[in-house]
């Protein structure tokens, strides 16, 4: 008699395994105990257990536990012994472990076995239950018994722990046979009959029928080749690969399991490593009336003697890595990776089609969305994005493949300066440069792109609204660029200053509907201070200041006598008071300006008849040529003044823009 502590063994059960593992570990028991009396034939019945009260929703009732019948050899005084055994290397030649029985009591509470055995020329009767304190083997009992068949009837029963996720005895089946599918196939063994039924009347379902002729389930397809070879530290090692159809899969996805001994250890979904296996695959039924598609998952297998050597005690893992492994040499997802090619083979043109459809879809989205992408989706491999991308995930593989590729290059400039062979030099910095240049010609295609994108949105602004009123001038001076914000709190590229005047994208300083000086309540629509390519030193008297000033479209009430927000008078006041040091930069220092300081001052507003008059009669404003504007020189304190219609603005913004738009075809 052995004894353990047999609650610390169940309690020191690594993950891997499930709720199926007890049951598929006693019906592979049930094979070899039949395999041992019976080259051929023989019978495994496998009896659902029900709990007594069926669910309220599904209207059956939840599993318990199952029942486990064979024709095999029995718990003979030799098998019994194993079975009292912690880590019995009896079954060690088909891979046995000596520990399965212990998971079963992970997730049931009761386990019992009847058998009968022959001793000799008599027949003697077994049972016993297994403990779940220090004993493997309670309540044993061995009787005589006449006239019986030798075999096992082995029960868990009292699902704990997790509740078993299946009841349809359909689905049951269909999970078994996936499960012990390496046994039903295997060409050197024949798997005996396997059924399954349950003890409130349903069924029995063979599960051999699965891979019978008639009306087949699981159907084998052909590979060029199914041996599959990787080098480890030491050696090269052999793995087979078989890839099945599974027809009516539910909701189940095509994966790969990964074999040893004949029981499927882990599987991955094949989407993991080919995108295009997400969704089911579906054969045409067309030559039958009425009938309608099949639809299948795919289901690659794979064995090999590195998997038998390195499955884990509990049969839920490997002892080698994931996804890489220094000790082994060979890691899971190599394996998978490598199996996922076998089964795109076996379904080769469904993949293809779906890899089409996946390109048309980033075709469409690069031409109608992000042109400026088109040079790098042809350097860009999309083969892990998913089978029906959204744009979002388009643009985020894009955006990924353009940071490896800058880090690519980055990394190859430094080699290039640290290196001191200069024999292939020139070569190298040629392509270099090239890719410098297609990577900098993709991000002007992205900002000439949304330029077109702020215009179309500029234009809207200027339109009567659907309330028949013209937007503020608060609406369309955000556009240009938000108010109550300096360049200070945004980035150059967070405005759009071009709009105005394509020199005003680079300037120093930006006070945008904000007081230049918080001591000095009075605010312009945008102060600008710019700095000339010829001048780089900062706060410098030589740099231009500019002055915008926007009035809502339509709007003219600024023109009347009594009106205080006239303008023209308020870009004058502001430059003198420049002038005479009565507002301060950002950082509290005076603002540097003399005698020939240029100002520029640009009023944005609608033409209506009383505005030309005002700027002409009153103002003694000069017309520009395409009538959309006025102009006026101050000498006496270096001050230039236009006066553009909202018009002039957007048509000469587009103008500007309008031969990089062509070329781009947007």
């Amino acid at each position: 008699m052995t004894s353990i502590n047999i609650k610390r063994a169940i309690e020191n059960i690594r993950s891997g395994t499930t709720v199926y593992t007890p049951v598929i570990e006693l019906i592979v028991n049930a094979i070899q105990a039949i395999r041992e009396v019976k080259p051929t034939g023989g019978l495994v019945n496998v009896t659902i257990l029900r709990h007594i009260q069926d669910d309220m929703i599904d209207k059956i009732a939840s599993v318990d536990g199952f029942i486990v019948r064979d024709d095999g050899i029995g718990f003979t005084e030799e098998h019994r012994n194993s079975f009292d055994t912690l880590y019995t290397a009896l079954k060690a030649g088909d891979g046995g472990k000596g520990f399965g029985r212990f998971t079963c009591l992970k997730y049931f509470s009761r386990f019992t076995v009847e058998s009968v055995f022959a001793d000799g020329r008599t027949l003697k009767r077994r049972s016993f239950a297994m403990g779940q304190g220090n004993d493997i083997i309670i309540d044993e009992k061995v009787t005589d018994v006449a006239n019986a068949e030798t075999g096992s009837a082995v029960t868990i029963s009292g699902a704990q722990g997790v509740k078993f996720p299946d009841k349809s005895l359909d689905v049951i089946a269909r999970v078994l046979v996936e499960k012990l599918l390496p046994y039903f196939i295997d060409p050197n063994s024949e798997c005996p009959q396997i059924v399954l039924g349950d003890d409130q009347g349903g069924g029995p379902v063979v599960l051999n029928d699965y891979l019978g002729q008639a009306n087949r389930q699981i159907v084998e397809l052909p590979v060029q080749k199914h041996e599959l070879r990787i080098k480890s530290l030491d050696k090269e090692e052999a793995f087979t690969v078989r890839v099945f159809k599974f027809y009516a899969p539910r909701a189940n996805k095509s994966k790969i399991s990964l074999v040893a001994h004949r029981r499927e250890v882990t599987d991955v979904t094949l989407q993991t490593y080919i995108p295009e296996f997400a969704d089911e695959f579906y054969d045409k039924t067309d030559d039958v009336e009425n009938a309608r598609d099949r639809n299948y998952i795919i289901k690659a297998y794979v064995f090999g003697e590195y998997l038998d050597r390195n499955v884990s005690l509990e049969r839920g893992a490997f002892s080698f890595g994931k996804e890489s492994d220094l000790v082994f040499g060979i890691s899971q997802s190599q394996i998978e990776a490598q199996a996922a090619t076998f089964a795109q083979e076996a379904v080769g043109r469904e993949i293809s089609a779906r890899r089409e459809r996946k390109q048309a879809r980033i075709t469409e989205y690069i031409n109608d969305e992000a042109p400026w992408h088109r040079g790098l989706s042809r350097e860009t491999d999309f083969s892990t994005l998913s089978m029906k991308p959204t744009p979002q995930e388009i643009e985020l593989h894009l955006q990924a493949a353009k940071f490896q590729m800058e880090t690519r290059v980055r990394a190859e400039v430094r080699q290039i300066l640290e290196s001191k062979d200069t024999e292939d030099l020139r070569e190298r910095v040629t392509e270099i440069v090239g890719r410098i240049s297609q990577t900098s010609k993709n991000d002007l295609i992205h900002y000439v792109s949304m330029r077109k994108c702020v215009l179309e949105l500029f234009e809207k602004s200027l339109q009567l609204g659907e309330d028949g009123k013209y937007r503020s001038e608060g609406d369309v001076h955000d556009i240009v660029m938000p108010r109550k914000k300096d360049t200070d709190q945004i980035d150059y590229d967070q405005h759009n200053l071009w709009i105005l005047d394509e020199r005003l994208n680079f300037t120093e300083y930006v006070a945008s509907d904000k007081p230049l000086d918080e001591r000095n309540g009075d605010r312009t629509d945008l102060s600008i201070f710019g700095k000339r390519v010829a001048f780089r030193g900062d706060n410098e008297a030589s740099n231009p200041i500019t002055i915008f000033e926007f009035k809502k479209p339509q709007r003219h009430d600024f023109v009347n006598p009594s009106s205080d927000e006239d303008p023209i008078e308020q870009i004058v006041r502001y430059v003198n008071d420049i002038r005479d040091g009565k507002y301060k930069t950002p950082y509290g220092r005076d603002i540097l300006v003399s005698l020939n300081t240029p100002f520029y001052g640009y009023v944005v507003c609608d033409f209506p008849q009383k505005v030309k008059n005002w700027l002409e009669r009153e103002k003694d404003f000069t017309v520009m040529p395409d009538g959309l504007g006025y102009f006026r020189w101050y000498g006496n304190i270096k001050l230039y003044i236009e006066v553009l219609s909202w018009t002039k603005v957007q048509r000469d913004a587009e103008m500007r823009n309008k031969v990089f738009f062509h070329k781009l075809g947007i």
